[in-house]
């Protein structure tokens, strides 16, 4: 079985995948002062009440966007599982068309991997909403290519932005407000954030469609989409598990090759 794990800016998700299906997933909080050996002792419980030892794991791929952690992810599997893990964002790795940007290198492997995931799932031109700790929305070409990006940021990170900067301004949780108006502090900084990025994604998506000149699948995934798909009609797919997903795809392709 495979050990898929993406490590991003908030939290670390871990996916173990029997084939191409998902025998269980874990979130955990991104922490660079973790060891390996804390990685493996968190897992390994998690893991036992699956009826799953680190001995039914028998490869493992990483993507990271933090990477003071990768070296630590990549000891465990190395000490723990017995295997090399694969790393998204390595040259030697087949991921299929390139990016088709000015620095591909510079591509946040979760990207990526949304790419991958969303060319396979989806026909034709996709935009990836991704609500992670920025608001992410990727290009997908319909030969599969990541094909360009606009990055806002996150909704929450906006949130708690407006509580560091002002003193009076206390720190709140995203929640879909019914008015726009507020009537106190709290219900207008909600509003505020719910309504002003539903008109962000909103228009954005607009623009996206209207600059790139051909019919795009619109494809929404991370924490957070759930919450918006109901006031953004232009969302028409929400996608939670895009990411992972790509991570088991791309590996499944260089096991091939």
């Amino acid at each position: 079985m495979l050990l898929a794990i993406d490590a991003g800016n908030t939290n670390i998700v871990f996916a173990i995948y029997d084939g191409t299906t998902v025998r269980a997933q874990w979130r955990a909080v991104t922490q660079v002062s973790r060891t390996a050996d804390e990685y493996a002792v968190w897992l390994s419980q998690l893991l036992a009440l699956e009826g799953l030892s680190f001995a039914d794991l028998d490869a493992a791929i990483i993507a990271t966007v933090v990477p003071a952690v990768l070296f630590d992810l990549r000891d465990m599997c190395r000490k723990y599982l017995k295997t090399e893990p694969l790393r998204v964002g390595d040259p030697a790795l087949d991921i299929g068309p390139k990016p088709t940007v000015d620095r591909p290198e510079t591509v946040g492997a979760d990207r990526i991997c949304n790419t991958v995931a969303a060319h396979a799932t989806y026909k034709g031109a996709v935009i990836v909403v991704d609500f992670g700790t920025a608001t992410n929305f990727d290009i997908v070409a319909e030969n599969g290519a990541f094909d360009g990006s606009v990055i806002a940021p996150g909704a929450n990170l906006s949130i708690e932005a407006l509580h560091q900067a002002a003193a009076l301004l206390p720190r709140v949780a995203i929640h879909r407000a019914q008015k726009v108006i507020g009537r106190d502090t709290v219900s207008s900084m909600q509003s505020g954030v719910y309504w002003g990025y539903v008109g962000l994604i909103s228009g954005l998506i607009e623009r996206i469609k209207a600059e790139y000149g051909k019919a795009m699948t619109v494809v929404a995934t991370g924490g957070l989409s759930h919450l918006f798909r109901p006031d953004i009609p232009l969302i028409d797919h929400v996608d939670p598990d895009l990411t992972m997903r790509g991570l088991m795809l791309i590996h499944a392709r260089n096991v091939r090759a």
